[in-house]
């Protein structure tokens, strides 16, 4: 892994279905000149597997200066997703990602990117994340890889991946970070208009909805209890809405939903929670009320092991991201 002050040169790999976004996060962070702001100069290059325009999944194409033996010249070597990225790393692509953590370079992921690294050995017995929606997949796909589906970023030595779209910001400015210091990193993102700074263990931000269920009364046990998470829910009482036995009940729920029912319910009160925190202006207390935690110690204890922050520190970031904006108009004529 590399040391601090030594991340220069950025290369970022796309190929065909590439995702905008995650390419775009790339460019934005390392690849515009801002050096008026205080950030050092980054050697940027986008890099395709052969020549020729490749296409993007939002209909346009691009055309790349570079091949894969650019990588062998940078620091940070980022992989963007494509719309195959369930398929095989390219033999040439895994040689070079390889050669470049062997020399002491950073190679990252950007959300279902995290399929290339894997598929090229780099993830095994290293901890790794992805999109939510592809955690499972990785997780079954690539046992030797110790998946953590519920963080923004993961870095495990040479090698870092991010979560879901916006997740390849905060895992960018983290590398920023670490080599260049706080203030380059937040130089960049006041720029940008992002938070500066969102711990990789913080969460993903994924709702948890009520899955439909084959079984009719379970899932009209499951609507009720979302219905009253405010009540003191035991796993006797409950499994007499479902007409069965709470043994009968424990069985067919974790095999309908995959997990038990204690542990359903307190993620439903933590989604609960969540949603109140973000659109409510109720008390810490009341909203720990309300999704039936009893206190809000019991709340804060809970939300930080799910949620990976505080309530308070939850509720500041989403007032933060809808703070009112002053747009100032320029005056007719000007």
């Amino acid at each position: 892994m590399g040391v601090a002050g030594d991340l220069h040169d950025v290369a970022v790999v796309v190929g065909e279905g590439f995702s905008a976004f995650e390419f775009s996060v790339a460019c934005e962070v390392f690849g515009i000149d801002r050096t008026d702001d205080g950030v050092p100069p980054f050697r940027f290059a986008v890099c395709t597997e052969q020549a020729g325009p490749v296409g993007s999944r939002q209909g346009f194409s691009l055309t790349a200066e570079h091949r894969l033996d650019r990588l062998d010249d940078a620091d940070l070597v980022i992989v963007t997703p494509t719309e195959l990225h369930r398929g095989a790393a390219g033999e040439r692509l895994r040689e070079r990602l390889h050669a470049a953590v062997e020399r002491g370079a950073t190679v990252a992921s950007f959300c279902s990117a995290a399929f290339t690294l894997a598929h090229a050995g780099l993830l095994d017995g290293r901890r790794a994340t992805t999109h939510y929606r592809h955690a499972a997949e990785l997780a079954r796909r690539f046992p030797l890889v110790e998946v953590v589906p519920d963080v923004l970023y993961v870095e495990d030595g040479p090698v870092a991946t991010s979560a879901g779209t916006s997740a390849g910001i905060d895992l960018s400015l983290h590398l920023v970070r670490r080599h260049h210091g706080s203030a380059v990193a937040t130089a960049i993102a006041r720029r940008m208009v992002v938070p500066p700074h969102r711990d990789g263990g913080q969460a993903q931000f994924v709702e948890a909805p009520v899955r439909a269920c084959a079984d009719a009364s379970l899932q009209d046990a499951l609507t009720w209890a979302v219905a009253h998470l405010d009540e003191d829910i035991d796993v006797a009482g409950w499994s007499r809405r479902a007409a069965v036995s709470p043994r009968t009940f424990a069985r067919r729920f974790r095999a309908e939903t995959g997990v038990t029912p204690h542990r359903w319910l307190l993620e439903q009160r933590v989604a609960a929670a969540r949603a109140l925190l973000e659109d409510g202006d109720e008390s810490v207390d009341e909203v720990a009320r309300r999704c039936g935690f009893g206190s809000a110690a019991m709340l804060r204890q809970h939300f930080l092991r799910l949620v990976g922050t505080t309530p308070t520190a939850y509720r500041r970031t989403y007032r933060g991201a809808r703070a009112p904006v002053a747009v100032r108009l320029m005056p007719a004529g000007a």
